[in-house]
């Protein structure tokens, strides 16, 4: 089975470098529909914003949903404090103590973008005795690269409460093959469902049944596939795969996930991705994920009449700045080819 690795990684640097956090995922999707038609796959977008690419299988009349979110986690404006700095509200659940001293950029309503950066309130080691106290929405705030010492200096650039703040993901692909960045939850598997269809147009494959690779805009806040095409008979949500204490998966492999906190996974689906994982000879685990839930876990709650299954590559430090590797990578695909051609 050779595999294009090399677009895959070049999808995710393409759409890392546009910001998309939950509700602000206008232009990334772009930048999917663009990549999918020249495959050659049609694009569809729903109401809600979510992407919807099908692509016919030999079965037509049995069809799997495979399911990625573009969307990220990020941080929006609060208020704007009388020193000109912003106070923010989270959009999903980042770990906020590794958000002190990152890179970020405020996206105004009318389209302007201003860099800053995220800082604690008690920023100095020499000045403040607070300044290794634990980080948290109360004692971090963005101080704009902008001359302003006052909060009518902010709002005279345009910046308002409701304005998005996008942290810089710092995507970087070393030599020995690990990736690291935040937001590869999850935007690696949609590089890696980009990825897949490109195996499909390349080799001229067509799946055992017919398929819909659908991407989510609100995944990171808990509603993303909450509905879905209601041909799908069965959904596998391709998402990071935990790393960590008490599980099994590390950063080379491909996790498949038992059970989250939702509940337990469709177990014909799991007992069939670990069977092809055996067949293919693949690095792989099986893991249960304490504190998860997916777009399969939405589109359940969603009351979707679906069988439903959970896949992706390992990431380490998940919702903190991430890592993964090259070799996570090439084994969710191969599980996934091995799922739709099989």
């Amino acid at each position: 089975m050779k595999l294009n690795l090399t677009y895959v990684t070049e999808v995710l640097r393409e759409i890392m470098a546009v910001d998309s956090p939950s509700g602000y995922t206008a232009k990334v999707m772009d930048v999917v529909e663009k990549k999918t038609q020249e495959l050659g796959f049609g694009f569809e977008m729903t109401n809600k914003g979510n992407g919807v690419i099908t692509v016919p299988g030999e079965d037509p009349e049995y069809v799997v949903g495979f399911s990625a979110h573009v969307d990220t986690l990020g941080l929006m404006v609060r208020s704007i404090k009388p020193n000109g700095a912003l106070a923010f509200t989270v959009v999903g659940g980042p770990v906020l103590t590794t958000y002190d001293s990152e890179l970020c950029r405020v996206h105004t309503r009318d389209g302007r973008v201003y860099d800053g950066t995220v800082y604690s309130t008690h920023p100095a080691k020499h000045v403040f005795k607070e300044s290794g106290e634990e980080r948290n929405d109360q004692n971090l705030e963005v101080r704009l690269d902008e001359d302003v010492t006052c909060k009518e200096d902010v709002l005279k650039l345009g910046i308002q409460v409701g304005d998005y703040i996008c942290l810089d993901p710092k995507l970087v692909i070393t030599p020995s093959g690990f990736i690291k960045s935040r937001f590869l939850d999850d935007k690696l598997s949609v590089a890696i469902l980009l990825g897949l269809l490109e195996y499909l147009a390349a080799n001229h494959k067509t799946p055992s049944h017919t398929i819909k690779i659908m991407l989510s805009t609100y995944e990171e806040v808990g509603h993303g596939m909450s509905w879905i095409p209601q041909d799908i008979q069965e959904l596998i949500a391709v998402d990071m795969g935990c790393v960590g204490s008490d599980l099994s998966c590390n950063e080379k492999m491909v996790s498949i996930c038992a059970k989250d906190s939702s509940g337990p996974y469709d177990y014909e689906i799991t007992s069939r991705l670990a069977e092809l994982a055996r067949e293919e000879g693949l690095d792989y685990a099986i893991d249960i994920y304490p504190y998860y839930s997916s777009d399969v876990s939405a589109a359940l709650k969603g009351g979707q009449d679906i069988r439903g299954g959970l896949v992706g590559p390992g990431v380490f430090a998940s919702h903190a700045y991430e890592r993964s590797s090259i070799a996570a990578v090439e084994n969710t695909l191969k599980l996934l080819i091995a799922y739709v051609l099989n």
